[in-house]
């Protein structure tokens, strides 16, 4: 019923590990799928219950997912996960999402609640960005840009609630099979970063992509492009790439679903 793909870089063998035992707990998961970008092999993978993908280069983290996703198509499986290494959470929240997913047909993407491991939110849940959103506010100081990210990640809303946000974290989507064969699967000319948001974008247009705070999970999140240059220029590089194909500051489709998505949610 649900197959998984996790795109691996260098990543713990114990936290995979735990991963996919978590993920082999639960009754709905079908085929999981190790799509490793890494330099080097790790021979121990294969004695996992999974599927591993060894890529011998850095394919990118949607062209490594879309790997995995063909093959949830080819497969006639109703729903796939994109998952990041770096998740824990409890296995029967799957069932309970699922349930959830085929009692709501329109639902093309899903998202729970994100917790950091001290219990704190993560605040996933964002409008469509401008590029002042995701570039230009990285070399400002975050006290002149308070007011506008509480706006962008949409705080206001307490997430206590379902609501339909346009841009969901690639840190776990549960998408519909069929909705990824109307839209399209990741777009390869993202390396890194924007992936996430041209593919929820993509689903929002025709279907509801939904966050779903009834069951959590546990992101051990760390934004490497802050603390590192390397990942900062691949950052830039590739939302460059992104808003050359979306708009820069004529995006009319973003102006329209962002204003939509407040008078929704910021009524409640």
């Amino acid at each position: 019923m649900l197959n998984v793909s996790i795109v691996l870089y260098n990543n713990p063998l114990d936290e995979i590990s735990l991963l996919v035992k978590s993920l082999r707990e639960s009754e709905v998961v079908s085929e999981i799928y190790l799509i490793d970008n890494s330099p080097v092999r790790l021979d121990t993978l294969d004695s996992l219950p999974a599927k591993y993908i060894f890529n011998n280069k850095n394919l990118g983290y949607g062209s490594a997912h879309n790997l995995a996703i063909r093959q949830t198509i080819e497969q006639n499986v109703p729903y796939h996960l994109v998952l990041n290494p770096d998740i824990s959470f409890e296995p029967n929240i799957l069932e309970k999402i699922l349930n959830f997913m085929n009692n709501n047909s329109k639902i093309g993407q899903l998202m729970p609640k994100v917790y950091y491991p001290n219990h704190e939110i993560q605040y996933l849940c964002k409008l469509i960005p401008t590029p002042f959103d995701l570039i230009f506010r990285r070399f400002l100081p975050s006290s002149w840009m308070r007011k506008r990210t509480y706006k962008f990640e949409m705080r206001a809303t307490g997430y206590d609630w379902v609501m339909d946000v346009p841009y969901l974290s690639g840190c776990f989507m549960l998408l519909r099979t069929s909705a990824l064969k109307n839209v399209g699967l990741f777009d390869e000319r993202f390396f890194m970063y924007p992936e996430d948001i041209d593919l929820t974008r993509r689903i929002h247009r025709k279907y509801r992509t939904v966050f779903y705070p009834e069951v959590s999970i546990i992101h051990h999140h760390a934004q490497g492009s802050y603390s590192n240059l390397k990942m900062l220029w691949i950052h830039t590089v590739n939302m460059i790439k992104y808003f050359n194909k979306w708009g820069w500051f004529f995006d009319q489709e973003r102006k329209d679903v962002n204003r939509k998505i407040s008078k929704q949610v910021f009524s409640k």
